[in-house]
């Protein structure tokens, strides 16, 4: 379990990364939800022990994350959104290189961790080949199998499956889901689909401050019967976003089909829509949010 309570951060330009977040993470696969410039990054990153908070407290089982960063750093995998790499060596050397640096100081334990890592990555058979011509998906997939030397209890991934192909997109969630049987893994993201595929409970994060926490499809299971739906001409969403709580609007064959939240259709021509988490996602940050149970 990983315990977080308001936890704090403002940076030297003034900007209030972080402001007052408490959450409380089970093991498995949990979701933290927000737009760029939500604090998922400063979050990660103190969780990470890359970075101090100003004030509240962060716990995970019998650490203190914040004063004991060494023994932390022994249980933690961690994949940056950006993670550099040497493109001119191979996967197998720089992973053997990270898993020095992780304490794996016997080679034959090493050596075994290493192509363990690199089949359940499916590198294994690329893993003499440089770096520098991977794919970004073989390079996230790179960047998940170092994050899981040492058999970690704790892994964070942040913005993992940005800019990767739906094939590629697929496998790696598909990784993170087998991940995350045993460990407490938090997937920092914008991406909705992702959380809803993946995580058993999720949070939404905004400007510093957590909106809303809990599972997928309760929250979701809120909107039913509160979401219509109607397809009008490009020209007219503008009108419809100033006069009614419009949640999404999605363009199909030359028109609009919009998305809006309420008791009741609104007017005249809207229908029933099966709510998603989308909806919770759009209606939370324009600041009518369903609370958790």
């Amino acid at each position: 379990m990983l315990r977080i309570e308001n936890l704090t951060k403002t940076y030297a330009n003034g900007v209030q990364a972080l402001r007052g977040v408490t959450l409380e993470i089970p093991r498995g696969m949990f979701g933290l939800l927000g737009p760029n410039g939500a604090g998922k990054s400063t979050l990660m990153r103190t969780i990470a022990t890359l970075q101090d908070a100003d004030t509240g407290s962060l716990c995970f089982d019998d650490l203190d994350v914040l004063e004991q960063k060494h023994e932390v750093r022994k249980v933690l995998g961690y994949l940056p959104q950006d993670m550099g790499v040497y493109p001119g060596t191979s996967a197998e050397t720089l992973l053997d290189h990270f898993a020095v640096l992780k304490g794996l100081v016997s080679a034959p334990e090493r050596r075994a961790a290493v192509e363990r890592l690199l089949r359940m990555t499916n590198l294994h058979e690329v893993r003499r080949r440089k770096l520098g011509t991977f794919s970004g998906g073989m390079r996230r997939r790179f960047g998940i199998a170092q994050a899981l030397l040492g058999d970690p209890g704790l892994i964070i991934v942040d913005e993992p499956t940005a800019g990767l192909d739906p094939e590629e997109r697929m496998r790696f969630l598909n990784l993170l889901a087998e991940i995350g049987e045993s460990a407490v893994v938090i997937l920092s993201t914008h991406i909705v689909e992702d959380v809803r595929e993946l995580c058993s409970r999720m949070a939404i994060l905004a400007q510093g401050r957590v909106l809303l926490e809990g599972e997928p499809g309760a929250l979701v299971a809120r909107f039913a019967g509160r979401v219509w739906r109607k397809v009008v001409g490009r020209n007219e969403v503008a009108k419809y976003k100033e006069s009614m709580p419009v949640l999404t609007t999605r363009l199909a064959a030359g028109r609009a089909v919009v998305h809006v939240l309420g008791d009741r259709p609104p007017e005249a021509g809207f229908e029933p829509a099966e709510p998603d988490l989308e909806h919770v996602y759009f209606s939370t940050l324009q600041g009518a949010p369903l609370h958790a149970a």
